[in-house]
């Protein structure tokens, strides 16, 4: 989809720096502006937000060890 997000799982946490900037590559591929106008920059920017806030929490919730069925 978009080559410039890179992998943020690993075996450091990624930055805060890293998430926004991963979810501010998405936005801006989805929604097709570098830079917003005025106009949408609160919707562009919150949107931002949401995902950076989305990927911290399945970034913290997934599990990074596998598990094996019995």
């Amino acid at each position: 989809m978009c080559r410039s997000i890179v992998t943020l799982r690993g075996p450091t946490d990624a930055s805060d720096e890293e998430v926004r900037a991963a979810a501010l590559q998405f936005v801006r591929k989805v929604s097709g502006y570098r830079q917003p106008s005025q106009a949408n920059r609160d919707a562009f920017e919150g949107a931002v937000d949401d995902i950076s806030v989305s990927v911290r929490r399945l970034l913290t919730d997934i599990s990074t060890t596998t598990r094996r069925s019995a």
